[in-house]
Parts: C-alpha cells; sequence; structure tokens
C-alpha cells in the first residue's frame, strides 16, 4: 500500500502570498515568510518513512521568493497543477490525481499554513488511516482544518461543497466527513491534534516560538519586525 503526503501550496509571490501579514510586512517579506513556511512543510513531508510527497502546486515558482530553494525542494516530489476555481474543488482534484497516480494509495493532506508539522504527525495521521479509520482530519484553532487523512483520497469529493474560510469551516468539514457515506464511516472519522494556522502576524509569531530553529522562525525574525516578537 502507497502513503502519500500531499501538498496543496501556492507559489509565494510578493502581492500574492500571506497578504494578511500586510502591512506588518512588506509583500516580499510576506512572500518570504509563506515561502520558508513551504520549505519547512516540504521538508516534513518528505521526512515520512515510505511515502510518497505530492505537491498540488497554484502558481509559477520562478516567480517566487527563495525560488531556487523551493525548486530544488519540490525537485524530489511530484508536482500537479491545482484545478478548479474555488478550494472545494481544488481540494477534490488534487486527491483524485493521488487515486490516479498511486491507486489504493492512503493519504494525508495538508496545506503550507502549518510549518510546525513534523514527519511524526503526519506519520501518525497515516498510519490512523491505514489500519484503525476511514478518514482523520485535524481541526485548527481558528475554525478551519490543517490535515485530511483518508483512507481512499477519492472520498475527498464529499467536503467539496462545504464552505471555507469561515469560524466553522472545520467542523462542518467534520460533520461532512460523518454523513455516512460510503466508504466513511461515521465511526471511523477520527480526529487529528488541533494545531494553529498562519494567517496573521500574532499567529506567525505564535508558530515561529514553537519550531525556533527552522526556516520559517528565522524569516518571521528577519522579515516581520514586531514589537515584542521574535529576538532579532
Amino acid at each position: 500500500m502507497t502513503r502519500v503526503v500531499l501538498v496543496l501550496a501556492k507559489a509565494p509571490v510578493a502581492g500574492r502570498a500571506k497578504t494578511r501579514l500586510m502591512p506588518a510586512a512588506t509583500p516580499a517579506g510576506a512572500a518570504g515568510i509563506a515561502a520558508a513556511a513551504l520549505l519547512d512543510t516540504l521538508d516534513a513531508a518528505r521526512s515520512v518513512p515510505d511515502a510518497r510527497v505530492v505537491v498540488a502546486l497554484e502558481g509559477d515558482v520562478a516567480r517566487a521568493e527563495r525560488h531556487a530553494e523551493l525548486a530544488d525542494a519540490l525537485a524530489g516530489t511530484v508536482v500537479v497543477p491545482q484545478r478548479g476555481d474555488t478550494l472545494g474543488p481544488r481540494i477534490t482534484a488534487a486527491h483524485g490525481d493521488v487515486a490516479e497516480l498511486f491507486p489504493a494509495a492512503v493519504s494525508v493532506q495538508i496545506g503550507m499554513d502549518t510549518p510546525q508539522v513534523d514527519a511524526a504527525l503526519l506519520t501518525d495521521a497515516l498510519d490512523l488511516v491505514t489500519a484503525d479509520a476511514d478518514a482523520a482530519l485535524g481541526l485548527a484553532l481558528d475554525g478551519g482544518w490543517w490535515a485530511l487523512a483518508l483512507a481512499d483520497p477519492r472520498r475527498a469529493r464529499h467536503i467539496a461543497d462545504v464552505p471555507t474560510s469561515r469560524d466553522d469551516t472545520g467542523v462542518a468539514t467534520l460533520s461532512a466527513l460523518r454523513a455516512g457515506h460510503p466508504g466513511l464511516s461515521p465511526a471511523r472519522v477520527l480526529e487529528l491534534p488541533p494545531l494553529s494556522d498562519v494567517d496573521t502576524p500574532d499567529d506567525a509569531v505564535a508558530v515561529a516560538d514553537l519550531v525556533p530553529s527552522g526556516r520559517f522562525a528565522r524569516a518571521v525574525s528577519d522579515l516581520l519586525p514586531l514589537s515584542g516578537g521574535l529576538p532579532r
């Protein structure tokens, strides 16, 4: 059985990535923090034992901050383009690509907003859907979710219509997964540990404190000079 870590990512281009960090950070600084978050996330994904890494990518890495580092990190993964006009269809399409590329795979999907994630958390999620669960969802502290593990990636289609970017998105996604679809027994839809997403400057500083030795923490220290934030 193939194990897949699926990363939904957006090329960290200045003015298009992590815009909620502005004006505390410049457009290039916000994109630089996003690039660091993606690099740390890819490190974690590539460190999961016996797993393939698929990156569903939106945008042009050649225009991104830290593009050379990102190109090197992506070279060890399978990159597919994101497809769909909104997030729900993009999630569904990315999982469909995983199912087509790796039939009978189990998967865990993450984004690039939780650079504190590590290989152990991802491995635990894959272990759950290998043996004990049909699905597992990691709720985010802001009301969304940070990870979705599936014993069958094609089941992601059942959350395609859940509204995103709301304070009840995580709960609504969990309810959709537990709605009694074939292959998704409500009793076998479990929860992963909650994590904090990085959306705002305060989020960035709090998450950087959790992983002070990572690229993300260094980027926050260098590019987000907040009073009371990380030491410079």
